[in-house]
């Protein structure tokens, strides 16, 4: 389900992902397509990430590899691109059948 919030979402950022829940920053998004499909597909492939690790340990994962990434790249946007669930997110956010072909546990291999 994809809802609009600019509560929710953080600044700076077009949408987040609350399993089960899509959250897109602006309703005007939705009138960019090309910028809202690679938007739904980049959070769709969060959303598959957080069920193959029943969604708590996704998040734990998440903020344990982010603390990480900060100590190595000092920044926090730097440390957010880095993580292995975003490199996979945005590497493959254009690939439209990604998510038919990816193998579980995918993220792994951009650690």
């Amino acid at each position: 389900m994809i809802f609009i919030s600019k509560y929710i979402v953080p600044k700076g950022f077009n949408g987040i992902t609350l399993f089960p829940f899509i959250f897109l920053i602006d309703k005007n998004l939705k009138q960019d397509l090309i910028l809202i499909h690679h938007v739904i597909h980049h959070e769709k492939i969060h959303l598959q990430q957080q069920k193959e690790m029943l969604i708590i340990f996704f998040y734990l994962f998440y903020g344990l590899e982010w603390f990480i990434k900060l100590l190595k790249y000092k920044t926090k946007h730097s440390a957010y691109v880095n993580t292995s669930f975003e490199r996979e997110a945005y590497q493959n956010e254009n690939n439209i059948n990604y998510l038919k072909t990816r193998k579980p546990w995918a993220f792994l291999n951009y650690l």
